[in-house]
């Protein structure tokens, strides 16, 4: 109530609560209710006054400087473009009708298309708009469909063939070979996993 956080997801988590525990102190007998019957009528109480401090809550905005419309729209496209997920794309595209137009972008689809996939699978599902050109974005979910994506990720776990040992790529180790980065390998998450398997 003091920092109006979340008000939506309170009311709701408070929903639950007031209906379970009606629920529970309706079938007193039949359901095991610990304690006494008057405490779990005075929880409710407490929730459904919640509810009440919650329904009356009456929302002010706070101008907290630039919000992401602000931004240029050169620099919102440059957002769209560092993102690796399509998903991510679309719905960042819902939020307003700028980043709308910007996430419909041929060539954003373009190059996110040729980060994820080559030339061989493009072959194989074509889509052709009416004019004769390419549908980046349709190809795009298409062959998301058909092969899996790059995996991405902020840090990666790399396996020292010289020296046996699994280090973080950021933090490297001191390898004794004498051309260490061809002792690298990348570790997926899957491969991991499997190191594990006997």
């Amino acid at each position: 109530l003091d920092d109006h956080q979340n008000p939506r997801l309170i009311k709701d988590l408070l929903q639950d609560l007031s209906s379970t525990l009606c629920i529970l102190i309706r079938g007193v007998g039949k359901s095991v209710l610990v304690g006494n019957i008057n405490i779990w009528v005075c929880r409710l109480e407490t929730i459904l006054n919640w509810q009440q401090q919650l329904q009356n809550l009456q929302m002010t905005e706070v101008d907290s400087g630039l919000t992401l419309s602000d931004l240029p729209v050169h620099m919102l496209s440059n957002i769209l473009y560092r993102f690796s997920d399509g998903w991510d794309i679309v719905t960042l595209g819902q939020v307003t009708p700028t980043l709308s137009a910007l996430s419909e972008d041929r060539r954003l689809w373009k190059k996110l298309c040729q980060y994820h996939f080559g030339e061989k699978q493009f072959c194989r599902h074509l889509i052709l708009s009416e004019k004769g050109h390419i549908e980046w974005k349709l190809m795009y979910f298409a062959l998301q469909k058909h092969y899996p994506t790059k995996e991405q990720y902020g840090d990666t776990l790399h396996f020292c063939r010289h020296c046996s040992i699994l280090f973080w790529k950021d933090s490297g180790h001191p390898c004794t070979a004498a051309d260490p980065d061809s002792c690298f390998t990348p570790v997926s998450p899957q491969h991991f996993i499997d190191l594990f398997k006997f």
